[in-house]
């Protein structure tokens, strides 16, 4: 057998080479890359975050176990590659506080970095700075908030902490301030505490470099409709209100100069002929801004309105299913072909296909996992 010269080697392993490269099956898994994208889920139960698998072109979730035991999640949030939780708990070290902690992804995996005492109990949600350097925290039934400084993904003892006082009208829902959410500008120069308890968003000028914050003025909603979520629009100039209590959502201009929020627009959630109880939740937007997705709780239905790209302004498409009962967190896939929507009472999370140039969600369910109380859909 002859053996093949340097030039006859290599010139015969490039061809083998295109035509493998050429063959129809390889183009087409290089052009769909890879098939499954790890995501976590937050469980109010004592698992606390769980892995998952997901496969776009199933659109399905497998189980993946316990990525990290953290009682009582209430929220997640990503930045780079840390992880970020929020645990409602009564007491955490000794003091009645709830849990804030740090993770880094690693494989798909977690890695513990870090836990630290919030401000008080009930601590609900957490929000990251656009630097990674700076992590607010808000506690529901502590009724406060905390800031804290993040180094190589690990969290310092809180900087700042601010306890509320001041409450609304509803009797049942109001009893006291209830801080529920935090958010930055598009910016990242001021940071936002939703206060549900007394229909307000507080305002506070931030310095990611120290996590101090500095107070800047208030948003005033209407009394007794407890103002839950803030989200702002790609195009930095609107921002979405979610009021729980009356679901409704104040459309806000929001002002680069100070960081402070107006009314532009009222829109109501609501059914005209549904009159039973009620509780807005969360907020989707697209990446390219062109729609936006509200939850209901109790009525259990998602919402979708078109968004005019540079106003912000609203119009409503259509109110659809969820799947279960109670939609404590929705989301989309990173292609935003579908969206997943964490049923907390229900203890499921349903898929819905989502068309995204009309952005209309199909009412028929595509598939769905069983979670224990699941309250944030995290893609990693």
């Amino acid at each position: 057998m002859r053996l093949l010269t340097r030039r006859e080697f290599v010139s015969t392993t490039s061809a083998t080479a295109i035509g493998i490269l050429a063959a129809p099956g390889f183009l087409r898994a290089a052009a769909q890359g890879p098939k499954r994208t790890r995501v976590f889920v937050g469980s109010h139960a004592p698992d606390g975050i769980l892995a998952f698998d997901w496969d776009l072109a199933s659109a399905t979730l497998t189980p993946a176990g316990v990525a990290a035991k953290v009682p009582n999640l209430a929220w997640l949030a990503l930045s780079g590659a840390f992880v970020f939780s929020a645990s409602e708990l009564d007491a955490f070290e000794g003091k009645p506080t709830g849990e804030v902690a740090s993770f880094r992804v690693v494989g798909g995996e977690l890695q513990p970095l870090s836990a630290r005492n919030s401000a008080g109990t009930g601590t609900c949600h957490v929000a990251v700075d656009a630097t990674g350097r700076m992590l607010v925290s808000a506690d529901y039934t502590g009724a406060s908030a905390a800031s804290f400084r993040i180094e190589g993904g690990k969290l310092s003892e809180a900087v700042w902490t601010e306890h509320y006082t001041e409450h609304g009208p509803n009797t049942d829902r109001q009893q006291t301030a209830h801080a529920h959410f935090a958010s930055f500008s598009p910016d990242n120069r001021f940071a936002y505490i939703n206060d549900l308890g007394d229909d307000c968003i507080h305002i506070y000028k931030a310095d990611p470099a120290t996590a101090r914050m500095t107070p800047a003025g208030t948003y005033h909603g209407a009394p007794g409709s407890g103002a839950r979520t803030l989200h702002f629009h790609p195009n930095g100039r609107t921002a979405y209100c979610m009021n729980e209590l009356v679901s409704t959502v104040d459309v806000l201009e929001w002002h680069k100069t100070d960081g402070n929020l107006t009314l532009v627009d009222h829109i109501e959630l609501l059914p005209a002929d549904y009159h039973g109880p009620t509780r807005g939740c969360d907020t989707v937007i697209t990446r390219d801004g062109r729609f936006v997705y509200f939850a209901n709780r109790d009525d259990n239905f998602l919402y979708a309105f078109r968004a005019d790209a540079k106003t912000g302004s609203l119009t409503p498409m259509k109110r659809s299913n969820c799947g279960g009962k109670t939609p404590r967190n929705f989301t989309l896939d990173p292609t935003e072909r579908w969206m997943l929507v964490a049923n907390q009472d229900s203890n499921v999370v349903s898929v819905f296909a989502r068309d995204p140039e009309t952005g209309v969600l199909s009412d028929e369910l595509k598939s769905s996992v069983a979670v224990e109380a699941p309250m944030r859909i995290l893609f990693v």
